[in-house]
């Protein structure tokens, strides 16, 4: 069984950084990509950022500049490192991990923003 656990979030002012880790467990899978998306209050879930097995990287527009996503040397561990954060990345952060025919799901970690 395959279990993702995220953690780094938190409560941050404006203008301040949070790194966001993923551990995958078992760490014997080669995932074809992993990475994060978010949901905030009211909204969609939309995509923040991954990372595929062959280190391409891809950001939504609105995260770019300013946050960077990295995969650690074991490969079953995704980074998120979030920089000059506004009060609009407040949003519960999933970590994902996708096969080409499952894609995994961590329980999420809140990240807040104070402005």
């Amino acid at each position: 069984q395959v279990h993702l656990v995220e953690s780094g979030g938190g409560l941050v002012q404006a203008g301040g950084s949070l790194r966001l880790s993923c551990v995958v467990s078992p760490s014997t899978i080669n995932f074809n990509a992993m990475g994060w998306y978010r949901q905030a209050p009211g909204k969609q879930r939309e995509l923040v950022a991954t990372v595929t097995s062959g280190g391409s990287t891809n950001y939504a527009d609105s995260v770019k500049g300013r946050f960077t996503i990295s995969r650690g040397n074991a490969k079953n561990t995704v980074y998120l490192q979030m920089n000059s954060l506004k009060p609009d990345d407040t949003a519960v952060y999933y970590c994902y991990a996708a096969l080409v025919v499952r894609t995994y799901w961590g329980q999420g970690t809140q990240v807040t923003v104070s402005s």
